[in-house]
């Protein structure tokens, strides 16, 4: 009866609406809209019962039955009406329209995208999933839509009465190209957020599988949706062969083999890092052939096999533009450092002042009018007009001033601002208590010398305002960077290079009544070669011109020494390396549905693509690492032993570090449960806020989810990440026995607390201040091409006629100074996508779940509180570490940023 407004509500409602189904419920809040007066149910023939549309919301659709005789009785049908959301790359609009418009002229092959519901039940007849009729949406013919990044386009599914609750879509594209599928909505009965790119069926036969909003532990998956969990697992995991296709989205593992490139010849062959020989974490796999010259070794990327991440790791659009963006303008600012180098045979800078002339000037605010006799004055706009484009002639070559020296006119590092750099700068991460004086060598004395370093305590008595040394280190006041250890061991391969000169340095620290720690003794050490010739000297704070030259260039080999362990061990290592494995783990073994993969998933966030360019320019043989810091092919080779010998998962917890480097004591009377021993201590102080509420954060979320130990132990996904984790990812160091246990909710909480601060406030804290705190390289030189002079040496009649050339030869040439000052830009840059902590926008993944809403939107207001309180203690004068003339404040770990180069903001993830 087409056109008809009545039902047949006399029907029974148990055979037209089950009692559980959630289209009953939703057809009872609505029967005054939809449905009019009853009628008695027509005897006779059995009838079949066929759905037709009559009103339609934007997202969803009720229809009203119509009846037909048949002689079989078949359930009522439904269309439900959903907006399905797609991203697009603006770039790619117009091509990828006539693409899908020359698809659209086969007429052969059907074409477009097919999306089918399925249910969270199962069909008892059949053992499977209630699935809808297919559904497809064919854009190919539509151009209007191609001029926004997103698009939205309905689609209708036809679903039983009984269908259950929507779980999951089944998606195939038919079309030529991929595209980006941003989500599905259902008004009322679901919402899929996919934000995953969606490969063409040609490609990929697998159907992609997505799951709705709904989080579920393994043992709640609905029936209907368990085979499709496993399912998924199985596609991301793949089976570990073959050459990975960028349209992959295949998580898998493997050692640090493609750094070097063998079939170049020796000096570009790197070891392999991972297994015995040189222990290190898993990287994600990307299965290129072996070389010509080492089967064990990957080959280099090229045109036809470039670099390989899985496709939904790869940085969107925008984080592209920003890179791009920082490229051009290291182009620009290079141009005339390049131009002076290929017209003179000397690289050395020759003053101060070529250093200082690389960085534009503060621009005056005040425009002032200017008469001449016999002339009317200039209009006031075009007098603003000609400065300003003077200026940006000016100024189009060079580098914004980082803060180090828009605040500080002196030409090398300031002894109370070496000391401030420590605790407050771009790697805090190194400072230690001074326990045992002299300090001891770990090393083997056969090999590397006299366990025993060469400060007596006759160099520092002088300094140690009337105490004694051992009074000094019972009261702590004294501390230590120590990086001979690091050093040593390769120093003379780094050493045989011309251009590269290195100490492995210690330096003591005394911390002063004011709270800042002032430097009393720098000890340089190089490996034994002469049983005649000391292989360590001892430099003191200088008592004339010369010792005043030779402290300078001391503590500038203290700053190389910082530079390299803070970027390969702090940075690399410590953050980006050891991270790694955690997420290829959580893609492989947890599910999307799972709740610990979506707290953990903006924090997983352009990771993999970032580690993947690390190993293309970065830390590749003879990449910006090696070509720039003094480590040169040793760079990578000097974190294996770090890693198997001290990095500890464990110790990656803030309070934990705090305690092991003895900068803090256990004490339950302060707030965080620690007494820091440096009072003054920004990147500890401000952490500990950080710190704090991300634990909060993660036990209300995992008592929610985890009421019990029993659920913890119970669950599958769970422990096959944790596991996976240490015993693949970390397979080298699989059977320490410091690796925390996860069998009960707070062990969890430790973990993801763990997880989240090192892959947001702490790799916020060691990348985004590299420009502003390494910009000026006479403060912060990534390597040194001089030794300290003997007086034994020709060189010292030089040194002594001219101790500022000296200097100034012994820092990196003027060209490798502006190349280098632009890699730091590029990486310390926020990309305007970025996604800062506390500002999750994945609401949507909990809305049934408004207990972890609330504990998303209290965190954030935490951020914001922190974000205060920093600043408070910025303007706060008696904190001399933060505040005070020529000191830049430390706002590192203030969580919100805009976009650029600002020295501040902590995104979600690892995004640089």
């Amino acid at each position: 009866m087409a056109g008809t407004r009545e039902m047949f509500c006399t029907l029974a409602t148990d055979r037209l609406f089950p009692a559980k189904s959630p289209l009953l419920g939703h057809l009872s809040g609505r029967r005054s809209k939809f449905f009019s007066s009853t009628t008695s149910f027509i005897s006779g023939k059995r009838r079949l019962m066929r759905a037709r549309k009559v009103e339609s919301t934007p997202m969803a659709a009720l229809t009203e039955v119509e009846s037909i005789e048949d002689d079989q009785e078949i359930p009522v049908q439904f269309k439900l009406t959903a907006l399905v959301t797609v991203k697009y790359d603006t770039k790619e609009h117009v091509k990828d329209f006539m693409l899908r418009w020359l698809d659209s002229q086969g007429g052969v092959t059907k074409k477009g995208v097919i999306l089918q519901l399925v249910s969270t039940q199962i069909d008892l007849r059949t053992g499977k999933p209630k699935m809808s009729k297919e559904a497809t949406i064919d854009w190919s013919r539509t151009l209007n839509n191609y001029s926004d990044k997103v698009s939205s386009h309905k689609v209708q599914f036809l679903v039983d009465t009984n269908f259950g609750v929507p779980g999951a879509m089944i998606v195939t594209n038919k079309y030529e190209q991929e595209f980006y599928l941003e989500s599905i909505a259902i008004e009322g009965f679901a919402y899929f957020a996919c934000n995953s790119w969606v490969q063409p069926h040609r490609l990929q036969a697998e159907k992609r599988i997505f799951f709705s909003n709904k989080a579920y532990l393994p043992c709640e998956t609905p029936v209907g949706l368990k085979e499709l969990r496993e399912k998924e697992l199985r596609q991301l995991r793949g089976n570990g062969e073959g050459v990975r296709a960028l349209s992959d989205r295949i998580y898998d593992y493997d050692v640090y083999n493609d750094l070097g490139c063998p079939d170049g010849g020796i000096e570009f062959t790197r070891p392999i890092l991972g297994g015995e020989k040189c222990p290190y974490p898993r990287r994600c796999r990307t299965g290129r052939p072996p070389t010509n010259t080492d089967v064990n070794a990957e080959s280099p990327i090229n045109e036809l096999v470039p670099m390989y991440v899985p496709r939904d790791e790869a940085y969107e659009e925008l984080k592209k533009e920003t890179i791009a963006a920082g490229k051009r303008k290291g182009l620009l600012n290079n141009l005339v450092p390049w131009l002076k180098d290929v017209s003179t045979d000397n690289d050395a800078i020759q003053t101060f002042s070529e250093i200082y002339d690389l960085y534009k000037e503060s621009p005056s605010l005040e425009i002032k009018s200017h008469k001449q006799d016999g002339f009317r004055e200039k209009p006031h706009f075009l007098i603003t007009i000609n400065k300003m484009i003077k200026e940006s002639t000016r100024d189009i070559f060079k580098f914004d001033p980082p803060n180090i020296i828009s605040r500080d006119p002196s030409c090398c590092v300031r002894d109370d601002e070496l000391g401030r750099l420590t605790l407050a700068g771009m790697n805090p991460l190194s400072i230690e208590r001074l326990k045992t004086f002299p300090p001891v060598s770990t090393l083997d004395p056969s090999v590397y010398g006299p366990k025993e370093s060469a400060i007596r305590e006759e160099h520092i008595t002088c300094h140690l305002n009337g105490m004694s040394v051992q009074q000094a280190l019972e009261e702590v006041k004294l501390f230590i960077l120590d990086y001979h250890d690091v050093y040593l061991p390769y120093l003379n391969r780094i050493n045989a290079h011309q251009n590269r000169k290195a100490y492995a340095t210690r330096t003591i620290f005394l911390l002063t009544p004011m709270g800042t720690l002032k430097p009393i003794a720098i000890e340089l050490s190089l490996p034994p070669t002469n049983p005649n010739s000391p292989s360590k000297q001892v430099l003191t704070p200088p008592a004339d011109g010369t010792s005043s030259w030779l402290w300078q260039l001391g503590k500038a080999h203290v700053c190389s020494n910082d530079s390299g362990s803070h970027q390969l061990i702090h940075h690399w290592l410590r953050v980006h390396a050891c991270m790694e494995p955690f997420i290829i783990a959580a893609h492989r073994q947890l599910s999307i549905m799972h709740p610990i993969y979506r707290l953990l998933q903006p924090h997983m966030r352009y990771t993999l693509a970032t580690n993947a360019q690390a190993r293309e320019v970065l830390i590749n043989a003879e990449g910006i690492i090696e070509s720039f810091f003094s480590t040169v092919e040793c760079s990578m080779e000097i974190t294996a032993p770090v890693y198997r010998n001290w990095w500890r998962f464990d110790m990656d917890s803030l309070p934990a570090d705090l305690i092991r480097r003895g900068i803090a004591v256990p004490d339950q009377t302060q707030p965080h449960g620690l007494k820091l021993l440096i009072e003054d201590y920004p990147y500890a102080n401000d952490g500990l806020l950080i710190w704090s509420a991300i634990e909060d954060l993660a036990q209300t979320y995992v008592k929610y989810y985890y009421s019990e130990a029993s659920k913890i132990q119970s669950d599958s996904e769970l422990n096959a990440w944790y596991y996976e984790s240490i015993n693949v990812g970390h397979a080298d160091i699989r059977h320490a026995n410091w690796w925390p246990k996860l069998s009960t909710p707070d062990d969890l909480v430790s973990i993801l607390t763990i997880i989240i601060w090192v892959t947001s406030a702490k790799h916020a804290a060691v990348n985004f201040g590299q420009y502003h705190y390494g910009g000026y390289v006479p403060v912060r030189p990534p390597h040194m091409r001089r030794l300290l002079p003997n007086e034994n040496d020709p060189e010292y009649a030089t040194f002594l006629a001219d101790p500022e050339g000296y200097f100034l030869s012994s820092l990196p040439s003027l060209r490798e100074t502006t190349y280098f000052m632009s890699v730091l830009g590029i990486l310390s840059a926020h990309s305007t996508d970025e996604e800062y902590l506390g500002d999750r926008k994945d609401f949507s993944a909990w809305t049934g779940d408004p207990e972890i809403i609330e504990a998303f939107h209290k965190f954030s207001i935490e951020m914001r509180r922190i974000e205060e309180e920093i600043e408070k203690r910025n303007a706060d004068p008696k904190l001399r570490n933060r505040c005070g003339a020529g000191v830049s404040p430390y706002e590192l770990l203030i969580p919100s940023s805009g976009p650029g180069v600002t020295s501040r903001g902590v995104p979600n993830s690892i995004t640089t």
